[in-house]
C-alpha cells in the first residue's frame, strides 16, 4: 500500500502556508453537469464534470475556467502510465492569490480510474488550482481523499501523447521544482523545460 505521504508528494502541490480552506463565492451557479473543452498543444481534450461527484471541486474548476485561469498553462507533471497534471497560472502574481484560496475536501464518491479528472492536494483541505487526469486506473488514491470531479469523454488519446520527457518533480525526477514553478510560473518553465506541452484555452461547451 502506498504511504499517504508518498502519494501526496507525488501529487505535490496545491497550496503553501497554513491558510485555512475557504468557501469562495462564484460568479454564477455551477451547472450540475457541464463540459469543458481543453485545447492543448497536442489536440483537444473534452471533460464532462459532474457536480454531484464533488461539488466544491466542480465549483472551483468552473470558476477557474470562467476566470480563464488555465489559458497558456503547462502540463508540468506528466508521468507515463500514471497522471498528467496541470494548473499553475502563467502569471506568478495570480498564482499567489489563488494559492491562498484552499477549498474544503469533498467526500470521495467516484473511483480514480483511467480518464477521470481529480484535484491534486498535499493533505486534507489543501486543494487550490491543480488537477490531474488519470492515465491509468489509480484506485489506490481513493482511500487518500482524492475526489474525482469528472472524466475525459473525448481526447484520451491526446492525453496519452502529452510529453513525459521531464518526469516527476525533484528529487524523484528531472521535472520542475514545485516552489520555483509556483513563484516563477511560465518564465521558469519556458526556459528550463521548453518541450512541455501546454493548454491553449479551456472553455465551457454544450
Amino acid at each position: 500500500m502506498r504511504n499517504i505521504l508518498v502519494v501526496v508528494g507525488l501529487l505535490a502541490l496545491a497550496g503553501c502556508g497554513t491558510d485555512k480552506p475557504v468557501e469562495v463565492k462564484k460568479k454564477e451557479p455551477t451547472p450540475e453537469v457541464f463540459k469543458a473543452k481543453m485545447e492543448t498543444s497536442k489536440g483537444d481534450i473534452v471533460m464532462e464534470i459532474h457536480r454531484d461527484w464533488a461539488p466544491r471541486g466542480a465549483d472551483r474548476f468552473y470558476e477557474l475556467i470562467q476566470e480563464q485561469f488555465f489559458n497558456e498553462t503547462k502540463f508540468h507533471r506528466v508521468l507515463k502510465g500514471f497522471v498528467a497534471q496541470f494548473g499553475v497560472n502563467k502569471d506568478p502574481k495570480i498564482q499567489a492569490l489563488w494559492r491562498q484560496l484552499k477549498i474544503i475536501d469533498d467526500p470521495v464518491k467516484e473511483k480514480n480510474v483511467r480518464g477521470v479528472v481529480t484535484f491534486a492536494a498535499r493533505g486534507p483541505s489543501t486543494r487550490t488550482t491543480q488537477l490531474f487526469i488519470n492515465l491509468k486506473d489509480n484506485t489506490d488514491l481513493d482511500k487518500d481523499g482524492f475526489a474525482p470531479i469528472g472524466k475525459v469523454i473525448e481526447g484520451m488519446d491526446v492525453a496519452d501523447k502529452l510529453s513525459f520527457l521531464y518526469g516527476d518533480h525533484p528529487p524523484s525526477g528531472s521535472g520542475p521544482d514545485p516552489k520555483r514553478m509556483e513563484l516563477e510560473a511560465n518564465g521558469y518553465m519556458d526556459r528550463a523545460f521548453p518541450r512541455m506541452d501546454f493548454i491553449k484555452t479551456v472553455t465551457i461547451v454544450k
